[in-house]
């Protein structure tokens, strides 16, 4: 098996540290990718410190990853050697379930194999794209079209398909209101992808200290939801709101925004219970929902629709050895808005 240069946690207590990790040989259907690029996300300093349980230490995070196509197994048909390729959350599924036939590997009913902290069917743990390259089935790579840079393309892989997916599935377009709670490394993708999809957005953000960036984004209003005139000016306002803040909220006063039949979706990986009035649904045949990342064709969809549109995440570019320096400022909420690692840094 290959080895390849990587940063990652050795224990839930230690800083990222360089390592070098194993690749499994190229398969048939395997692509092998040269990683430039790797976006930071929040769910990478959740798995390392071992806020959602323990992990197969030591891991390697990333799964915000843009690169160019080295080599591809002999049956390989749907990328070549040049390819500019990107990897997600995901690498694998049972392949066999309602949900995978369907395209929705996130929900494989077996579980889907994730790209790092996950275990593959080969009983290997994964591991991710803080590192020079990796092996990935073909059906797990998506195209990165050549209206992206990759530098930017690659927060798509996860905070673009996060927002696209819920927007286009409660039907996000003309004549709709949206609400963004939250303008971070998610919420500002969000902005942009539900405004080229036609809806009239609003950010709710706890401060306003952001505006200008939201405006400029693509929203039409921002409001602070620590003033709580926020709340009774905007009651009923809503079709869809999408929170993407990964911290407790009074469900009840942000589903009071909804309109009739409107849906707040819930997109952040929260611990802690939010407790919710059962008369907060039922009047106006309110929803409470959840949304995970998207399928590999969605995935793809996503990524065509942003090159078509202009739009990549806002980014500052890191060195390898900024990492823990990254994952400080992001718990700080101190990046516009996604850290991205330049590999050949490594």
């Amino acid at each position: 098996m290959p080895t390849v240069s990587a940063y990652g946690a050795k224990s839930a207590t230690e800083p990222l540290a360089p390592l070098t990790i194993e690749r499994r040989d190229l398969g048939p259907h395997d692509v092998l990718t040269e990683i430039k690029y790797a976006g930071i996300c929040h769910s990478d300093i959740h798995t390392v410190r071992g806020d959602w349980g323990r992990q197969p230490y030591p891991v390697v995070p990333g799964h915000e990853i843009a690169g160019v196509v080295t080599e591809v197994g002999s049956a390989v048909s749907a990328h070549g050697v040049g390819d500019r390729v990107g990897v997600g959350c995901m690498v694998d599924s049972c392949r066999e379930c309602a949900n995978c036939r369907r395209g929705e590997e996130q929900y494989c009913l077996a579980g889907a194999t994730y790209t790092y902290a996950s275990i593959g069917k080969d009983g290997k743990a994964t591991q991710g794209g803080y590192s020079t390259h990796i092996v990935v089935t073909e059906d797990f790579v998506v195209r990165i079209p050549e209206g992206l840079e990759l530098d930017v393309a690659a927060p798509l892989l996860c905070a673009g398909i996060t927002l696209y997916s819920p927007l286009r599935h409660w039907n996000a377009g003309a004549g709709r209101k949206v609400g963004i709670v939250g303008l971070g490394g998610l919420g500002h993708v969000g902005v942009r992808i539900a405004r080229a999809m036609g809806a009239e957005v609003t950010v709710l953000s706890q401060s306003l200290k952001k505006r200008e960036d939201g405006l400029r984004l693509g929203a039409s209003d921002y409001r602070a939801t620590s003033d709580p005139d926020t709340f009774q000016q905007l009651a009923g306002t809503f079709d869809l709101i999408v929170n993407t803040v990964s911290s407790p909220l009074d469900l009840d006063a942000y589903l009071g925004l909804l309109a009739t039949d409107g849906t707040m979706v819930h997109l952040g990986g929260t611990v802690e219970p939010m407790p919710v009035s059962a008369f907060s649904l039922l009047s106006q045949r309110r929803s409470l929902a959840g949304s995970g990342i998207g399928g590999i064709r969605e995935t793809q969809e996503m990524l065509d629709f942003c090159a078509e549109h202009g739009i990549g995440a806002e980014i500052e570019v890191i060195a390898a050895e900024q990492i823990n320096e990254a994952y400080e400022r992001v718990l700080a909420s101190d990046v516009r808005y996604r850290f991205v690692i330049d590999i050949a840094t490594l």
